[in-house]
């Protein structure tokens, strides 16, 4: 058990690592792909040369980043394979659909086009080559869709059904999942804060020019473009982040509670807008969680239910229990799940030994036809993954990580709305040139919008322990039952093979944007 704890950890740590260095490099790909192909648009309406020599400068970052982030992509979805298998098993065809059609469909399309984006200048008409353009950014989008609600099933399983004889959950509803409102509101946002950080890497690029007193036409172009691109990118972040917020509110309110570390539920709650936690956390002290803290008045009832007097759920409130907001106690949950656990037990036993009154009478707690079964399902299975957990306090999550996380999220998006506007208004009138601070809070602004990002994947992994799938399957179960020696060893070797093929990246682009856009002809 000791060890299987290990491998657990292990798997964790190893899925946890290998989504970071993934997602480093998965948020430029989306957006730079799409502001190349507005840039191309440029010039095949215009016919300027000079926009194809820019066109072709960002094209070539776009390639070396693209290149670098399939290897981390890969690896990443075999894990789910070699650590995982339990979840793998469990839910495999619902989860396996969708990363199914993005590697048949999203995948295959990028990398069709791409060829002929990077390959067809001479080859192809100006018309065809700016189609391959925008299908390769489009597949790269279409593989995040799809990637993105495998992913937001795991916080909000919906559109399935258990199958009793296989122990499997099995798709019932495709349109269901893929149009969650989770599934929805996490591609939305994600999609539009990757655009953002695309727009900030050209942003920081082109005012590295400008610094240098290089390139003066390919920055001040660039940054017209993509400042406005940008804009429209980071308050579209900003209204979409708005609504995964309501969102949680009602599917997962602990990430919420453990978000603002609201420990004690109140109506009109306020939204912290500022705070320092105490080392210290504890249940039982809630009054004194924070040294120090800024509040806006019911905000926090605003964002969650669009009502300033609504009732936002604590983190006691969710574990203890509150009968007077219908919320069950996290230990009724625990009991519950037992209870489906041990039918499941029971129900296999009786296949084994030819027990059929057993069986039938099993089989019709699990029928959603009948008033049993759909009162079994809804009062019993439906806290399934509970079963696994052996204390109530194993739902909180890791509070102080997401406290902080999420305000570096939000007011890393909030200095780059501030940031795209102003940029957009001095390059315009010809002044950001002479603007040398802001030149350089530009370049600032790229590792910036890097850390921002990774926060907020903070926000939605950790915040959703310790559940591999909401409610049905703690991380702890979902496992594969392998020696914690091979998960250490392989952990190491991915992590040697990632911060080279990072360092690779930065390198080659820093080389590449040092040598700068290609000679005019």
């Amino acid at each position: 058990m000791s060890d299987f704890l290990q491998t657990v950890d292990w798997s964790r740590a190893q899925f946890a690592m290998t989504a970071i260095y993934h997602w480093l490099f998965v948020p430029l790909t989306l957006g730079l792909g799409v502001l190349v192909a507005i840039l191309e648009t440029i010039y095949y309406r215009t016919g300027d040369p000079s926009w194809r020599r820019i066109v072709r400068f960002w094209m070539r970052l776009f390639g070396i980043n693209f290149a670098i982030g399939v290897a981390t992509g890969i690896i990443l979805e075999f894990e789910f394979g070699t650590n995982w298998s339990n979840y793998s098993y469990f839910v495999g065809d619902i989860f396996g659909a969708p990363l199914a059609i993005e590697g048949i469909l999203a995948f295959f399309l990028e990398s069709t086009f791409i060829a002929v984006m990077f390959f067809g200048w001479e080859k192809v008409s100006r018309g065809a080559h700016l189609a391959a353009t925008w299908l390769t950014a489009i597949g790269a989008n279409l593989s995040a869709l799809w990637i993105l609600v495998a992913n937001a099933w795991m916080q909000y399983p919906v559109g399935c059904r258990f199958d009793l004889d296989t122990v499997r959950n099995e798709m019932v509803s495709f349109s269901e999942v893929l149009f969650s409102p989770v599934a929805i509101n996490k591609f939305t946002h994600t999609v539009t804060s990757a655009f953002t950080l695309a727009a900030l890497f050209v942003v920081g690029v082109s005012a590295w020019y400008l610094l240098r007193r290089r390139e003066r036409q390919l920055a001040t172009r660039s940054i017209a473009v993509a400042s406005l691109f940008g804009l429209a990118a980071s308050l579209l972040t900003a209204t979409t982040g708005d609504r995964s917020g309501a969102v949680i509110a009602r599917v997962q309110p602990m990430k919420l509670a453990a978000m603002e570390a609201l420990y004690e539920g109140r109506t009109g709650a306020p939204l912290t807008a500022f705070g320092v936690l105490r080392r210290d956390l504890a249940r039982d002290r809630a009054d004194e969680a924070f040294r120090f803290r800024i509040d806006i008045p019911k905000m926090l009832s605003i964002m969650s239910f669009r009502d300033a007097d609504a009732f936002v759920a604590g983190i006691n409130d969710l574990v203890d229990g509150n009968p007077g907001q219908g919320i069950l106690p996290t230990a009724e949950k625990i009991e519950r799940g037992r209870v489906a656990i041990d039918a499941l037990a029971r129900y296999r036993t009786a296949r084994e030994t030819g027990d059929e009154e057993t069986v039938a009478a099993i089989r019709a707690l699990f029928d959603p036809e009948t008033a049993e079964g759909a009162a079994f399902l809804r009062n019993h299975f439906a806290y399934f993954g509970y079963g696994y957990l052996s204390s109530p306090e194993q739902i909180i999550p890791d509070v102080p990580l997401l406290f902080y996380s999420f305000r570096i999220m939000v007011g890393a998006g909030s200095l780059f709305i501030l940031l795209f506007a102003a940029v957009w208004w001095f390059n315009r009138r010809g002044r950001l040139e002479t603007l040398r601070p802001l030149l350089w809070g530009c370049i600032a602004a790229v590792p910036l919008s890097y850390v921002a990002s990774q926060a907020g994947w903070i926000v939605a992994e950790v915040g959703r322990q310790p559940w591999a799938i909401q409610h049905l399957m703690p991380v702890g179960v979902a496992a594969t039952r392998i020696g914690s020696g091979a998960v250490i060893t392989t952990f190491f070797l991915f992590l040697a093979l990632f911060t080279a093929l990072l360092a690779a990246e930065i390198g080659i682009l820093f080389k590449q944007i040092q040598i700068g856009p290609e000679k005019e002809a």
